[in-house]
């Protein structure tokens, strides 16, 4: 059933994108007075779904999931009809059409990504407003007990001030900036510290398996998830969901500080204070001679933290006039942090290849139940990587097509019909190849 729901959203999401993203070419196509041959959700090699002709369009669902398009007579696209092409130019073709006319149907498609991702994230903004736990909030430092956090240097307790020399907003978003970065300061016992992100940062956080958890996580009070089977407590008055506050008087803030106050009370009773609710008791403790006290740590949700006193969240409410520049924000960030990924994809060393997903990555994003801030978020993140991708200056793609264009714009000299279907054979081609390394990564990921 998650399988189900997550593909649904999946299939929604995309099948939006593409609708839009193909009207971008067609309504400014139909404005020049290009003819337009065809309007397609995924593409129909051999058999369509459906299909209904409307004018002079051929509206249809194709069968194959990897895009769609729109068949402008008179250009050379994922139809490769060559035939067409030998013919001599009539009005009504995009051939025909003076090149800056060209650029904008070519350009449309990506224009529509860009507006609706930023659409999105507006509307988001003023219906959800932002709730998120400021890096600066972290008086004591962050928690560690990763190995990946620990091989970049990091203790429990460092504050981490700045990944390349920018002040981190959301603690949420520190393993991004990780991803993204090259360097990072952090404050330790009042020194400030200048530390390097190794090049396959990458390479080490995906080897670490796809369940392994944050590398980084905030400081925790002591709450007992349940008593084991065999602990030593199990009769005591301790019960699930008791935070431990002190051990023989020693206070006991966080959850990392436990081990080191309990090694000094191996095989002995101890009195203890515990939070339960909004009540504080004392109790009796056994610890074992491990120093330990059969008990399973959980964590606890922010919003519980901050009631506690722990830590304080941002909590921002926007008005539609407010939203406009948060939700500019948000795609500006959004746009930014994936050209980055994307240059350390190209870099070998950096190891970021072995993110790159297929469908079932894409996929899996969506959450195993509906929300619509979670889908409409990943939906708006999916438009702005999507308008981006289509830039790319590779023939087959929006951004190939514009590079012809603004080749013949600046030189005067359009590019024979030949070196385009060449072109486009290429550029097909090399997205062919990059779509299976994508999806074979996700088939790899999985086995593994």
């Amino acid at each position: 059933m998650e399988i189900l729901i997550k593909a649904s959203q999946f299939i929604l999401s995309l099948s939006l994108l593409i609708v839009l993203h193909e009207l971008g070419h067609f309504i400014p196509a139909k404005l020049f007075k290009t003819r337009v041959e065809k309007f397609y959700l995924f593409f129909d090699y051999k058999f369509s779904i459906f299909k209904k002709k409307i004018g002079e369009t051929v509206y249809g669902i194709g069968w194959i999931p990897l895009g769609g398009y729109v068949k402008i007579s008179g250009m050379i696209d994922e139809s490769m009809d060559t035939e067409q092409m030998k013919q001599p130019a009539q009005p009504w073709e995009f051939r025909s059409k003076p090149a800056w006319q060209r650029l904008i149907i070519m350009l449309g498609g990506v224009f529509v990504n860009f507006i609706l991702g930023i659409f999105i994230y507006i509307m988001l903004m003023w219906s959800y407003g932002e709730e998120y736990l400021p890096n600066e909030n972290l008086n004591n430092g962050v928690w560690v007990q990763d190995s990946l956090a620990m091989n970049l240097g990091l203790q429990t307790g460092d504050k981490i001030l700045t990944v390349d020399d920018e002040k981190i907003k959301k603690f949420s978003g520190l393993t991004l900036e990780f991803i993204n970065g090259n360097k990072f300061q952090i404050e330790r016992n009042g020194e400030v510290i200048d530390k390097n992100i190794p090049t396959d940062f990458i390479s080490q956080l995906m080897d670490r398996g796809k369940d392994a958890g944050p590398i980084l996580f905030p400081r925790y009070p002591f709450t007992v998830g349940k008593i084991s089977d065999d602990s030593q407590n199990k009769n005591s008055d301790l019960k699930a969901k008791d935070i431990i506050t002190s051990i023989d008087g020693t206070p006991l803030k966080y959850y990392d500080e436990a081990e080191q106050i309990l090694s000094n009370y191996k095989n002995t009773k101890v009195k203890a204070t515990v939070l339960r609710g909004k009540e504080t008791k004392e109790i009796s403790l056994n610890i074992n001679n491990e120093g330990k006290l059969g008990v399973v740590f959980t964590t606890i949700p922010f919003s519980d933290l901050e009631k506690l006193g722990y830590y304080q969240l941002a909590d921002y409410q926007y008005s539609f006039t407010e939203a406009i520049p948060a939700g500019w924000n948000k795609s500006w960030k959004t746009l930014t942090d994936y050209v980055k990924q994307l240059k350390k994809i190209f870099n070998p060393s950096t190891g970021a290849y072995k993110g790159l997903g297929g469908f079932i990555s894409i996929g899996s994003i969506f959450p195993d139940e509906w929300s619509a801030e979670s889908f409409w978020n990943i939906t708006a993140f999916l438009s702005i990587m999507l308008g981006f991708m289509n830039l790319l200056p590779i023939p087959a793609l929006d951004g190939g097509h514009v590079v012809f264009t603004l080749w013949e714009m600046i030189t005067g000299k359009k590019p024979g019909d030949k070196f385009l279907e060449y072109a486009q054979v290429v550029g097909f081609v090399l997205l062919i190849i990059l779509l299976l390394f994508a999806n074979g990564n996700d088939i790899f990921r999985l086995f593994k």
